[in-house]
């Protein structure tokens, strides 16, 4: 079970911004801006509401709710992962091509726009439904990244898109991943780099039989830990790539917090989102976030 606290995200902003202000990233006045921001913080913590407990979920439970609105909601990481991902795929030759956790099949569909022969493969049966009826020309089938319902050597391109930051261990996905393309075939994978700093980000959003707030568990990886598996499988790194997200994250100009007002009337339902705080806190959001990664995207090739 995790527990997660709205003002405890908020201080967590503030330290990591205090940080880089203690590094020399920003001035003397921005620090006391800070100090006075946590005091007001702590003092109208209340107003916030109460934390969120939540028990780890797995991805068919976690996506059930979340399919028939996937593709309405707005998503910064694919926004800045998803061009990266199609630049790569225009540059590989047409042929057999899975979408390995493929959910509403956002990149099997432009692989069949690129005239590749696609199977879309995912745990879930409710994302896999929404990619049918987007879809109804490609094949979808249910399946798990562990043990792929495809046969040995028998794909061109392997597409796996933000879907490892639920898988525990990175060496038995890259195992399969290496079984079921040809000698000389393309492994192209994205994932998040998680919250800030490395720390991946569990989503609370659907509710378990007993009634209790689910979680999907998350972890991030540095490059270091793609590359420790899958050299040692036969793949050669053709590209590496990690998208920045914009800054300002937030448009300081639109808030009162600058003008030193009280914090925006946000309302926070549960289950509630970071997303949903960080104007109670614009330039300590800002200033953490500035420069982090949001994804990284791998372009492996297999030993011919």
């Amino acid at each position: 079970m995790i527990y997660q606290h709205p003002l405890a995200y908020l201080l967590g902003i503030e330290g990591i911004a205090l940080l880089r202000a203690f590094a020399g990233d920003h001035s003397e006045a921005f620090t006391l801006a800070r100090l006075d921001e946590i005091r007001r913080l702590l003092d109208d913590g209340d107003a916030l509401g109460p934390g969120i407990h939540a028990v780890p979920i797995d991805t068919r439970d976690g996506y059930r709710d979340w399919a028939w609105r996937y593709d309405d909601q707005e998503n910064q990481l694919i926004e800045l992962e998803q061009p990266v991902v199609r630049r790569i795929l225009d540059g590989l030759p047409v042929g057999v091509a899975v979408d390995v956790a493929c959910g509403t099949g956002r990149h099997a569909q432009y692989l069949a726009g690129l005239r590749h022969t696609v199977t879309g493969v995912d745990s879930s049966a409710d994302m896999l439904a929404v990619a049918r009826v987007k879809l109804p020309d490609v094949s979808f089938l249910e399946g798990d990244l562990h043990a792929l319902p495809v046969a040995d050597g028998s794909v061109d391109v392997l597409v796996c898109a933000l879907a490892l930051t639920h898988v525990p261990d990175l060496a038995p996905a890259f195992a399969e991943f290496v079984r079921v393309p040809r000698p000389g075939g393309h492994l192209v994978t994205s994932d998040s780099r998680g919250l800030i700093a490395d720390i991946g980000l569990p989503i609370v959003g659907a509710r378990t039989s007993t009634g209790d707030w689910g979680y999907m568990p998350a972890w991030t990886r540095l490059a270091s830990d793609y590359l420790s598996v899958a050299l040692p499988l036969g793949l050669q790194v053709r590209e590496c790539v990690e998208p920045r997200r914009p800054a300002p994250l937030i448009d300081d100009e639109e808030s009162d917090m600058i003008t030193g007002g009280p914090p925006p009337p946000v309302e926070l339902t549960e289950p509630w989102s970071v997303w949903a705080l960080h104007d109670f806190a614009v330039e300590a959001t800002n200033a953490a976030w500035a420069g982090n990664p949001a994804a990284l995207i791998w372009h492996f090739q297999k030993d011919v």
